[in-house]
């Protein structure tokens, strides 16, 4: 039978209790182990507050004009497949183009301020694209133009409040721009023959 000495009890005691408390008893181990820890809620603290970084308005705006931007590239590469005048598949080209990228830049600024934004149109926007897909001929063009109006007047007011108003500085600037490439497209689209002959947007 072993017989420990005192200082070798103390010393068994201490490493048990260390395993009871689930701590490594190698002190450097453990100081490692205390700065992983202190590390991690320092993540921590720092996703909460990437996610919260954006009011309520700003955040509102983002995802409002996500969806419209969505929108206008899936209704326009309809248009570029199905339009039948030509002017009309031109512009419907451009609209893919510039919107793509316009959705790109609003994505990069909402994931450095901790937002995802949703890749899919929400079920009103895909209704409004499945009935302009069920379309063809000059109807077709008639009710592309006009969804094109109302969207680029919405997501056109919703820009150039943003530039006015945002608390982001990046999405102010984001919408400075922006509105000057909607009131580019409107323009545009008024200016093709079945826009010119359209009032109604």
């Amino acid at each position: 039978m072993k017989i420990l000495t005192s200082t070798q009890l103390k010393a068994s005691k201490r490493v048990d209790g260390y395993a009871r408390l689930g701590v490594v008893s190698n002190p450097y181990i453990r100081h490692v182990t205390v700065g992983v820890l202190i590390a991690g809620c320092f993540v921590c603290s720092t996703m909460a507050l990437a996610a919260s970084s954006l009011s309520s308005s700003d955040l509102a705006f983002v995802q409002k004009v996500s969806q419209g931007g969505m929108f206008e590239v899936a209704a326009s590469k309809v248009a570029v497949e199905k339009a039948h005048a030509q002017d009309v598949k031109d512009q419907a080209n451009t609209e893919v183009h510039d919107h793509e990228l316009v959705g790109q830049k609003l994505r990069s600024i909402a994931s450095a301020n901790g937002v995802d934004l949703p890749t899919q149109l929400n079920a009103d926007f895909q209704k409004r694209v499945d009935r302009l897909s069920g379309l063809s001929g000059a109807s077709f063009d008639e009710a592309y133009l006009q969804e094109m109006g109302k969207i680029h007047a919405l997501d056109g007011a919703a820009f150039a409040q943003e530039a006015k108003t945002g608390q982001n500085s990046d999405l102010r600037a984001f919408g400075a721009e922006t509105v000057r490439i909607v009131e580019r497209h409107i323009g545009a689209l008024h200016g093709t023959d079945a826009g010119y002959r359209n009032k109604t947007f």
